[in-house]
């Protein structure tokens, strides 16, 4: 098993030019698993992580529903924002500047192939980043992602998460909220969730944050909760 995992920050990239960068990469590790299938080898199957920022984006999962955005065509151009419909997994969200996007592109036959671990692995990493400082968040029980106060009526989601895996390689990944203007939320129903808020860092530490040294917890956590070697 290679848990050598090469790390990318590509800093603000438009989301189609990253999806397809995403795609690229995750069919290079796909075929390098269909040769050693073919040929009997055991080549190790080489691993990503990488985070990201975007313009102002929607993008609506495979099983979403069209009307949980609530924007025409023109209130996209009048937002400056685009809308894709995608092939992860869940409904619509939010990307945009002032998140820390992250996709993890990886073989998890170098770690573990269970799909439910993977995502409680992710949302780990995340509980753990918040930890640091002093923000208490936690899983809200028949929801992905990472919540605060999920026990109450003030439950609010600060972090989404999508993927896709095909033959235990995963694409697509988290949305976490760091500076990111929550006004653009108002313009969808999160998730398909239509009774529950959406937060970042700063509205509740009350002032911008640091994202380079939030990405730098972040890619620890990460790295020691699946037992990675982060290069790059």
């Amino acid at each position: 098993m290679n848990k050598n995992v090469i790390f990318e920050d590509w800093g603000l990239v438009d989301y189609q030019e990253a999806w397809d960068r995403q795609e690229a990469l995750f069919a290079g590790v796909l075929a390098q698993k269909t040769r050693n299938r073919l040929e009997g080898a055991s080549l190790p199957t080489t691993n990503y992580l990488v985070f990201t920022e975007h313009p102002h984006v929607y993008t609506l999962g495979k099983s979403g529903k069209p009307e949980n955005l609530l924007l025409d065509e023109r209130g996209l151009q009048e937002r400056q924002a685009t809308f894709y419909k995608i092939n992860r997994g869940g409904d619509i969200t939010y990307h945009g500047p002032g998140q820390i996007v992250g996709y993890p592109i990886l073989d998890l036959d170098n770690f573990f192939t269970d799909i439910h671990l993977y995502l409680r692995t992710l949302e780990e990493a995340v509980i753990r980043t918040l930890a640091d400082y002093g923000i208490g968040a936690e899983r809200y029980p028949g929801y992905t992602g990472v919540w605060l106060d999920a026990d109450n009526d003030r439950a609010r989601k600060i972090c989404a998460l999508g993927v896709r895996a095909s033959r235990w390689v995963t694409m697509h990944g988290f949305a976490f909220n760091i500076n990111a203007d929550l006004d653009y939320f108002g313009n969808i129903v999160p998730c398909g969730i239509d009774d529950k808020a959406v937060t970042s860092m700063q509205r509740e530490l009350g002032q911008p944050q640091d994202i380079e040294a939030v990405k730098t917890k972040l890619k620890g956590h990460i790295a020691e909760l699946f037992g990675m070697v982060l290069i790059g």
